[in-house]
């Protein structure tokens, strides 16, 4: 199976994809799996799911006080500004998989550092060792090695904010069921594969934080410009 795990649509401040054309670029480029990970939200995965939910994990990427954490089959969203201890215990609680995003990216104010990551590394499941969005491939490198030396399982994603993005980094994998158990099961069998973005996307979110300031998106009934 060939699965992305890092994804945003139009629910997160630096996307305006909505959620259905985010599922048809899936499909088109073969994707087998796609988890939608809205900045601190579920509204953009449960409404994808809605809409493909044969396609479609619901996971949320949480902004804590010490970086961003990411989770997959969360089904109570966590807000953002929580510790990562806290958050983790949350996620926890209603049995969701915890990888830490990006995690040593030199260049990414949101990415957790190799310190705050040390400090939790023992309370998650992965580190994401392949996201398309790391600009130096370095720090997806050394991502991978910390993940080595600690025996955590790996996880990757295109981090996508644009149909474009979609899949650049994906997980080869074994089929599994729409749970958090037997996803976790094969994930211990998956193999990051891909390969970085252009920069050029950056610049969109850029733009589309911007747009949502001056004109805030309506969209699924809710009000993304904040």
């Amino acid at each position: 199976m060939k699965v992305d795990l890092h994804s945003h649509t139009i629910y997160s401040r630096d996307c305006l994809t909505r959620p259905e054309v985010t599922i048809a670029r899936a499909r088109s480029i073969g994707l087998d799996k796609l988890a939608i990970t809205e900045h601190n939200n579920l509204a953009g995965a449960l409404a994808a799911k809605k809409l493909a939910p044969d396609l479609i994990i619901v996971g949320e990427e949480i902004k804590t006080t010490h970086g961003e954490i990411i989770a997959w089959f969360v089904s109570e969203e966590v807000p953002q500004g929580l510790s990562p201890q806290e958050s983790i215990r949350r996620l926890r609680d209603q049995g969701a998989v915890i990888s830490i995003p990006h995690p040593l990216d030199s260049l990414r104010g949101s990415a957790m550092g190799l310190d705050n990551v040390l400090e939790i590394i023992e309370l998650v499941d992965a580190l994401e060792v392949l996201n398309a969005r790391c600009v130096r491939p370095a720090d997806n490198d050394a991502a991978r090695a910390l993940a080595e030396k600690h025996g955590k399982l790996m996880t990757a994603g295109s981090d996508s904010h644009i149909p474009f993005e979609l899949g650049h980094c994906y997980l080869e994998m074994p089929p599994f069921d729409d749970n958090a158990e037997s996803f976790l099961a094969a994930l211990g069998s998956a193999q990051p594969t891909g390969q970085v973005s252009p920069f050029w996307p950056h610049l969109l979110s850029t733009y589309a934080k911007w747009r949502k300031k001056v004109r805030p998106v309506a969209y699924g009934g809710l009000l993304h410009g904040a």
